[in-house]
């Protein structure tokens, strides 16, 4: 077996990383591994300085800080890999730092903005009920649009009011749901018992009207033209809820590391990005209702009334 496929077990079963992970790391691997061909040097002959002019060709195609950050990760990885299988006596990634990017913060919803999106669902539709309980979901629990999609009955606990979600590298977790999404889930359920389902989706909880499981692209499409209807002027994805659902609860005063867990982070740096979101608010707080900032923003504004001619100065 090739070196590569056993790295690919390896992320597979001892990393235990999705599918769509694993191919990730392996598509960022090759990258690597083309330019170690090219300058004819064997992966385990390789230096600090070959990981670094590496790094400054990823520059100089253009590639953005994030995604060199993302690649030299995975180039990490495969050189742990080979010291797990003591296949080299030095890592030479160590020394190599990844280069930095100014951190965008997530877009986040208002909950004005969030009713206005579920007030725009026409609830005499026979989607309507659907639509309504996947948005409850998505923002009453901020889970991920993969864990949505995958939902199954057979992982629903309505009247203890929680779920069973399935998230990244396969990882269960306990959700708790809100009264609001069970109604809704409920309500959901009176028109599902309606469709004829088809054979392999009978546990999935959200379908499309041909009776098969709805997919992430089918819930992209479905928030984005409610984010039209409700008359949202900007991007909004279903992970903007999840966003806007971790924001919210730390603006009210939740305890940090209970929304890592509610989130299912696995690093509470992770979660940490939210504090940051937090800070924005509370400055946008500030600067909104504190009489000095007005007072400060009235003195700078070019619109602000000016004193008649000939006036006292202002002391």
């Amino acid at each position: 077996m090739k070196l590569e496929e056993e790295y690919r077990l390896y992320l597979k079963l001892e990393r235990s990383m999705s599918p769509h992970t694993v191919d990730a790391y392996m598509r960022d691997l090759q990258k690597w591994l083309d330019y170690l061909g090219e300058a004819h040097v064997e992966p385990r002959e390789a230096e600090t300085d070959h990981v670094r002019d590496f790094m400054v060709t990823l520059g100089e195609m253009g590639i953005h800080p994030r995604s060199q950050a993302r690649i030299l990760s995975g180039v990490k990885a495969y050189y742990r890999f080979l010291l797990y299988r003591d296949l080299i006596d030095c890592d030479p990634t160590e020394l190599v730092e990844a280069p930095q990017w100014l951190m965008k913060l997530p877009d986040v919803l208002s909950v004005e903005e969030i009713d206005a999106m579920m007030a725009a669902i026409d609830l005499s539709k026979p989607e309507g009920h659907r639509n309504r309980a996947m948005l409850e979901v998505l923002y009453g629990s901020g889970v991920r649009v993969s864990e949505l999609v995958g939902l199954r009955l057979s992982n629903l606990y309505l009247a203890e009011g929680y779920m069973l979600v399935e998230g990244k590298g396969s990882k269960q977790r306990l959700v708790p749901l809100s009264p609001t999404s069970v109604r809704q889930m409920e309500l959901w359920f009176k028109d599902r018992d309606e469709l004829q389902v088809k054979r392999g989706n009978e546990d999935y909880v959200f379908l499309n009207r041909r009776g098969a499981k709805l997919t992430r692209a089918m819930v992209f499409e479905i928030v984005k033209r409610l984010a039209e209807a409700a008359g949202i002027g900007r991007a909004v994805s279903p992970h903007t809820f999840r966003h806007s659902f971790a924001t919210h609860l730390l603006e009210n005063g939740a305890n940090l590391r209970a929304i890592q867990q509610l989130l299912g982070h696995e690093s509470i740096v992770t979660t940490e990005l939210y504090t940051h979101i937090d800070v924005r608010y509370l400055k946008d707080t500030l600067l909104k209702y504190h009489p000095l900032a007005q007072h400060d923003v009235s003195q700078t504004t070019p619109n602000a009334p000016q004193p008649p001619e000939g006036a006292p100065p202002t002391p």
